[in-house]
């Protein structure tokens, strides 16, 4: 009877087993642990020895440890003692070897080794690491259905990888869902699911956290929620709502520090916001808050930008005063806003300092450097740094040789770009190109028009069924049609359909862009037609080239009927759409429906932009409507959009033209003080304004000074133009009166 049962018991054993991990099977493998002793042989011992002398530092050897635990296992079918599999799970996971401990909880379930609390924590952060959070929350059920009590560094592992791999919406309902009766979140928890939320541009909904978890869990966030936060806002735009933390904080007790002046100097940068964010560093030295490298690198990456080397030379060596030494990311954003500012002479500098120092820059840095040197077309630089960068053991990849062709073509360098395409092609390639190589390529030829050798080019690469694209065939067609080429347009076209490409939105818009620019209205207006059925949907850059095409034509009932077909839902009109309209209403002379448009643009949520202006000021100075002309000026300023040459010109000729002389002098004082430069269609204006105002006024005393500065186009400073106009006054009325 009593064998009877043992046998009966050892069969449950296994049968759990075979379910493993099921709550009501753990009694019996706890139970039968307990009743039955598991000896270790000397065999056993010597496999724990050597297992574990494999992850003893200073030299662990991960890989053979868990390669010997398979040769043990699957070849000589020797079993490792329980603690030492829990061991191996453990340290595996601390020394972030995650996939080589799942191999090894594999192995454990394969033997029916059942882990402990420490190895299933490890378990989890494993399935962390490797991207299968879901599978992290399932090994936390076993835990609790194991009877061990959850703490919350494993709660935040789990959150930190739900939030980490996109799923924050799970993240907060896994945290709402915790029972905090028996396991109580803290800062990390509230600042894993804010970072979470504000990665994902959930801003809002973090700050709404913050204030449910101060109301429900009585937490209080810390300074590093706050600069998270912060870090949200400014990536919106929102910088007064992020300042405004800045107060809560200082209200609620919190001392600033490096992170919360960090995020918001860098915030203040990114907006081009540099002088303000040079003041917060100077409030932080004040508080005696030392900045970091990342302080300096915002700052001097801001004033790069703006091209002000002057403020970047005195905050480097202030950095280096203090004693921060700059680091890679430090380098590459400073060479980059030097780049982008046009200065690539003098990021090279930087860059030659940057070697001397002892940096070892990555691709991304060379790549940015060779970026700026090809846009200036600084070519022979460019080739250098490529040399440079493979006898520092770098390897270029094709972003490399992109950028460098690009640049090349981009400069006019086009017979250079090619060689160094063929090379790529060459046997001895570092890097093989790619479609983006060929379409850099192909534009860049026919900018430059060698369409042929670009047509040479893409069918070489359509005969090797290779590095062609929808792409390269969009910037060839829009090329051909371009050039007046419409019959080697259409052969590519068919082309294109043959090798079963299928065009996308782009291609079909350079069609009709290219036909429309060629006033081949007919052809245009068919494919849009023919486009449409077969379930393209034109875009609002399609609309606007057809219906700028027709109002040039004089067909402007045609395009309002296009422009009307937006309206009805088939595509959202833009800016641009409204201003083509409304420019070829007012030249029709119907300013009522003008003026209706520029009402239904804010009620659409757009905004009316410089060109809207300068259209509509336009056309009201030369009907005569300077009232409505002066109202629609006074609107353009308070909108802070700036006024143009062609703006003042206009309302100069309308003024003048109603002899409303006092107006004259009173835009040409506004002209001055915003420092307006006179062209020499402005100057001739202002000639003609002043040729008709009365002997009576003494205009020479009224007349302002002007920029000193040379204008383009002009022949003579501005100066000296000045003076002539100035001296000649007497004479020009004179002229005038006869």
């Amino acid at each position: 009877m009593i064998i009877t049962k043992q046998i009966s018991k050892i069969s449950q054993f296994f049968q759990a087993f075979q379910e493993p991990f099921n709550t009501k099977n753990l009694f019996f493998i706890k139970y039968f642990s307990s009743t039955i002793p598991c000896p270790i042989d000397s065999n056993t011992q010597d496999l724990d020895t050597q297992l574990r002398s494999l992850c003893e530092k200073p030299n662990p050897q991960y890989a053979n440890a868990v390669s010997l635990l398979n040769h043990f296992l699957d070849d000589l079918g020797q079993t490792p003692s329980e603690s030492t599999f829990n061991f191996l799970v453990v340290t595996l996971a601390k020394s972030k070897e995650y996939n080589l401990g799942l191999r090894v909880y594999h192995k454990m379930r394969k033997v029916e080794i059942l882990p402990r609390f420490l190895s299933l924590a490890a378990l989890i952060e494993c399935y962390v690491y490797v991207h299968k959070p879901k599978l992290a929350i399932g090994v936390l059920g076993l835990m609790l259905k194991n009877g061990y009590k959850v703490n919350v560094y494993v709660v935040n592992v789990i959150l930190k990888g739900l939030c980490e791999n996109g799923m924050v919406v799970d993240a907060i309902k896994f945290f709402w869902g915790l029972d905090m009766k028996e396991v109580m979140p803290d800062i990390v928890s509230l600042n894993t699911l804010v970072r979470g939320l504000c990665r994902d541009k959930k801003v809002q909904e973090a700050l709404d956290l913050r204030f449910s978890m101060e109301k429900v869990v009585n937490f209080a966030p810390n300074s590093y929620t706050y600069a998270i936060l912060m870090e949200g806002l400014c990536s919106e735009g929102r910088l007064d709502d992020a300042f405004g933390l800045l107060e809560e904080m200082r209200e609620k007790g919190l001392e600033e520090d490096v992170v919360v002046y960090s995020t918001l100097i860098n915030g203040l940068c990114n907006k081009g916001y540099v002088s303000r964010g040079k003041e917060l560093l100077n409030e932080m030295l004040e508080k005696g808050i030392s900045p970091s490298v990342v302080t300096y690198s915002c700052l001097m990456y801001g004033f790069c930008e703006q091209g002000k080397l002057k403020e970047t030379t005195m905050l480097y060596d202030d950095m280096l005063e203090r004693g921060i030494q700059p680091d890679i990311v430090t380098f590459t954003g400073m060479i980059g806003g030097l780049g982008n500012n046009g200065m690539a002479k003098k990021a090279m500098e930087l860059f030659n300092l940057m070697i001397s120092r002892g940096e070892k820059p990555g691709n991304i840095t060379y790549n940015i450097l060779l970026s700026a040197l090809c846009k200036e077309g600084l070519s022979d630089d460019a080739f250098q740094i490529l040399k440079l960068m493979v006898e520092k053991g770098k390897t270029p990849d094709v972003i490399t040789y992109n950028t460098i062709v690009k640049g090349l073509c981009e400069s006019g360098k086009v017979e250079d770009a090619m060689t160094l395409f063929d090379s790529m092609l060459g046997d001895e390639a570092y890097v093989l190109p790619d479609v983006r190589t060929t379409i850099v390529l192909i534009r860049g030829l026919c900018q430059e028009g060698y369409l042929d050798k670009a047509g040479e080019i893409h069918n070489k690469m359509v005969e090797k069924k290779s590095l062609v694209d929808i792409g390269t065939f969009t910037v060839l067609i829009g090329a051909y049609i371009k050039a007046g080429e419409v019959v080697k347009a259409f052969e590519l076209w068919k082309q294109l359909h043959q090798l079963n490409l299928i065009p996308d939105s782009i291609t079909y818009s350079t069609i009709i862009d290219g036909f429309c620019k060629l006033s081949v209205l007919n052809i245009a207006k068919g494919l849009f037609l023919r486009f449409r059925k077969k379930g393209y949907h034109p875009t609002a850059f399609d609309y606007n080239s057809l219906m700028d095409a027709l109002c040039k034509e004089g067909s402007l009932e045609q395009a309002r009927r296009l422009f009307q077909e937006m309206l009805d839902g088939n595509c959202e009109p833009n800016v641009i759409s409204y201003n083509i309209i409304i420019g070829s209403t007012l030249a029709a002379k119907d300013l009522q429906s003008a003026k209706e448009l520029l009402i239904d643009m804010p009620q659409k949520g757009l905004k009316q932009d410089a060109f809207t202006f300068s259209t509509l000021i336009n056309r009201f100075s030369k009907l005569g409507l300077m009232d409505e002309a002066k109202k629609l000026y006074a609107r353009m300023n308070a909108s802070g959009l700036t006024p143009d040459v062609t703006v003042y010109d206009c309302l100069l000729k309308g003024f003048s033209l109603h002899g409303e002389t006092a107006e004259i002098i009173d835009l040409l004082r506004k002209m001055a003080a915003k420092g307006i430069e006179l062209d020499l269609r402005l100057t001739s204006t202002i000639l003609e304004c002043l040729c008709n105002i009365s002997e009576d006024i003494n205009v020479e005393e009224l007349l302002p000074n002007f920029s000193q500065k040379k204008s383009e186009g002009f022949s003579i400073p501005c100066s000296e133009l000045l003076t002539m106009l100035q001296t000649s006054l007497p004479k020009l009325q004179s002229d005038s009166a006869l």
